[in-house]
Parts: C-alpha cells; sequence; structure tokens
C-alpha cells in the first residue's frame, strides 16, 4: 500500500514537472530528482545505480545550459542587447504570473522591445530582438521538455531492465 502512495506521488510529480515548463517559477528538474529520490529510498534502494545518477546529474546541467544558450543565442543573434537578453529571463519569470500561460511569451516579448528601443534601436531591430526572444524562450522550452521526457524514460527503463 506503501508502494502505491509512493509511485501516485511519483507520477504526480513528473507530471507537475511539466507544468514547471509553462510556470517557471515551478522547478520542473527539482520534481524530477525529488521523484528518483522517493523511487531510491521509499521503494527500491538498489535499482537506481551509480551510472544512472551520473546520467541525470549530466542532464541536468543540459537542462540548464540549454535554456540560458538557447536564449542567449537567439537574442543576440538576432540582435538584442544584453540589457535585452536581461529583461528577458526576468520578463518570463513576471510573465508566469501575468496572465498564464501567454505572459511567457507576450511580456518577455514586450520588455524585450521596449529595452531595444531604450537603446535607441529602430523599431525594425527592436522587434528582431523581441523575434530572438521569443524563439530562445520556445526552443528552450522545447529542449527542457526533450530533456525531461529522456530523463523520466530513462528511470523507467531503468527500474524495468
Amino acid at each position: 500500500m506503501v508502494d502505491i502512495i509512493i509511485w501516485i506521488i511519483i507520477v504526480a510529480l513528473f507530471v507537475v514537472s511539466f507544468i514547471g515548463v509553462i510556470y517557471p517559477i515551478i522547478p520542473s528538474v527539482l520534481l524530477i530528482w525529488i521523484g528518483f529520490l522517493l523511487y531510491q529510498f521509499g521503494i527500491n534502494g538498489d535499482e537506481l545505480g551509480f551510472f544512472f545518477w551520473t546520467i541525470m546529474v549530466v542532464f541536468t546541467v543540459i537542462l540548464f545550459v540549454a535554456d540560458i544558450l538557447a536564449n542567449s543565442f537567439f537574442v543576440k543573434k538576432f540582435g538584442g542587447s544584453k540589457w535585452g537578453e536581461r529583461g528577458a529571463a526576468i520578463a518570463v519569470i513576471v510573465g508566469s504570473f501575468i496572465i498564464p500561460p501567454f505572459g511567457i511569451i507576450i511580456i518577455p516579448f514586450i520588455t524585450v522591445l521596449i529595452i531595444e528601443m531604450l537603446q535607441k534601436r529602430t523599431i525594425q531591430e527592436a522587434l528582431k530582438a523581441s523575434i530572438g526572444s521569443l524563439l530562445g524562450f520556445l526552443s528552450g522550452t522545447f529542449a527542457k521538455v526533450i530533456i525531461q521526457i529522456v530523463m523520466i524514460i530513462l528511470f523507467i527503463f531503468n527500474i524495468i531492465f
């Protein structure tokens, strides 16, 4: 009975981790790790070995780096400034609370547009940088979803096989 309750909690943590992709304030990867640890210490401490934990650490690092690099890459590629990059990062968090889930797309776009306009950029340059922030966020989000799915699949395969 206890195992069933732990499994329900693990599955719930995995599901909520994907909500964290839309609401960045929810620590997605931390929830996945809590699920892994619940299994390790609550169900079977022998199945998840050193190799599994090493791979999960690597994927966790990749998850953080991919998100940061995607946003930075696209804002730079589309002519955005450092202030535009920083503004976009903050606006994603703020936007998750304003008209969710659309705020995480709209608020960074508007923020970067305003920041770039304040730096005396033309409207075309500011719009281009804003589109870069949008593409950066979307590609980072896509990467996070894929990496989280891979982490969960590896967890399941590790348990089954």
